[in-house]
């Protein structure tokens, strides 16, 4: 009988020191070693994970080993592992690779793989992060790291931008770091625009920052996926190669070689399966739509759609249209309870810097005008920032709290 093989606690520590994982990471992306449970070096691993023990039936491969399990940043509740094969993990890097980087799999005339650098400015405990380790590990080069254990700074990415060697420069970014670094001035702003690429995920990016972004001359490219599909998988709306989208009940599905294989003590787990010809299938949590071309288009969490007067309105697309007035910087749309329309639409906004806060009235003209007039804000909660969890989403559950306290954790709310 076959030893089953562990899941170990991999440390995960701020700062230049994460470099030291990528011999690790190097050995788990070949299929080596034991499984690896990533987790920040100044906090322990998800105990209802059950690091330290042997992997359970069906949750290893002896051709496929498990690399690595990536806990979900626990939107729903309980944190969840995502059980990521070595295959999954080569297949996105190569995926990404083809898409970002000139030349066939991307491969080109400078210096092949390894021609691009990446910098590390996220967590690498989360996918994202860990996404950077394992694309740098793929390409044979060392990322540059962001230290963020002070914080996400313009000035820290800006050096981590200029120690760069590489002909391609590539970084990932949440949408709040994006605005931070393009409200910080000319140099922050021609950092960007000096990547080959800067991808922007894990919360939805309005249009009119990403218009803003391309202006100044940043090749910002979209990104969407999760932990269960080893990070982005569809950039500007297009799955990557080997990546197959569709709808269920309005619900987004995705298949392909990137699909994690289940979840760390969950088996038979309904969110996973196969597709008619046994690509690994997950049904995400989230709405979205396609449109003629086929592209993707998210509108938001199944679970945060707002039921206001008897319609169902989508926080994606109000957000987007809130992102289209010159005064507001970030904008993040949360349903309260409310006696009269069971749900009320609630604004919270983040100001554009040196403008004037917006008012709830003009708002609810802009929103009632582009997206309907059930969808238009009756409430408006004004904030310096945007509380976050995990790798950079906006953390509506606390926002649900704050509008639903009135002023509590903001400068002002107004009701209309």
């Amino acid at each position: 009988m076959v030893a089953r093989r562990l899941l170990s606690p991999l440390p995960v520590p701020a700062g230049d020191a994460v470099l030291g994982l990528l011999p690790v990471l190097a050995r788990a992306l070949a299929g080596e070693g034991d499984a690896l449970l990533p987790h920040a070096a100044d906090g322990a691993p998800a105990a209802q994970l059950r690091p330290g023990t042997p992997l359970d039936d069906g949750e290893d491969d002896p051709h496929d080993p498990t690399a690595v399990v990536v806990a979900t940043s626990g939107s729903t509740g309980t944190a969840k592992g995502a059980l990521l094969g070595a295959a999954a993990l080569r297949a996105s890097a190569a995926a990404t690779a083809q898409r970002l980087l000139p030349g066939p799999g991307g491969v080109d005339g400078d210096g092949g793989a390894a021609a691009q650098q990446w910098v590390l400015a996220l967590p690498a405990q989360h996918v994202a992060g860990l996404q950077v380790l394992l694309r740098s590990v793929r390409a044979g080069t060392e990322p540059v790291v962001v230290d963020l254990s002070r914080g996400f700074t313009p000035a820290a990415f800006v050096a981590a931008a200029a120690a760069c060697t590489a002909p391609h420069r590539l970084v990932s970014l949440v949408p709040t770091q994006l605005v931070r670094l393009l409200d910080a001035g000319p140099e922050p702003t021609a950092a960007l625009a000096g990547f080959t690429a800067v991808l922007v995920g894990a919360a939805a990016t309005p249009p009119a920052l990403l218009a803003r972004a391309r202006a100044a001359g940043v090749a910002v490219r979209t990104t969407y996926g999760s932990s269960e599909t080893c990070g982005g998988c569809v950039y500007d709306g297009v799955p990557l190669d080997g990546v197959e989208a569709a709808l269920d009940g309005g619900r987004l599905v995705l298949a392909g070689d990137v699909v994690a294989r289940g979840y760390r003590g969950r088996p038979g787990d309904a969110a996973f399966g196969t597709t008619a010809t046994g690509r690994r299938r997950f049904r995400t949590d989230d709405a979205a739509v396609l449109d003629a071309a086929g592209r993707v288009h998210v509108t938001g969490r199944m679970d945060d759609l707002i039921t206001t007067g008897g319609l169902k309105v989508a926080p994606g697309l109000v957000e987007a249209a809130l992102a289209e007035h010159p005064d507001v910087a970030e904008a993040v749309v949360v349903g309260v309870p409310d006696e009269e329309w069971g749900e009320r639409v609630v604004a919270c906004v983040v100001p554009a810097a040196g403008r004037a806060a917006p008012g709830l009235a003009e708002l609810r003209s802009l929103v009632g005008a582009r997206v309907s007039a059930a969808a238009a804000p009756r409430q408006l909660v004004l904030l310096d920032r945007l509380p976050l969890r995990g790798p950079g989403k906006p953390d509506r559950r606390r926002l649900r709290e704050v509008a639903a306290a009135g002023t509590a954790g903001a400068p002002r709310s107004s009701s209309g």
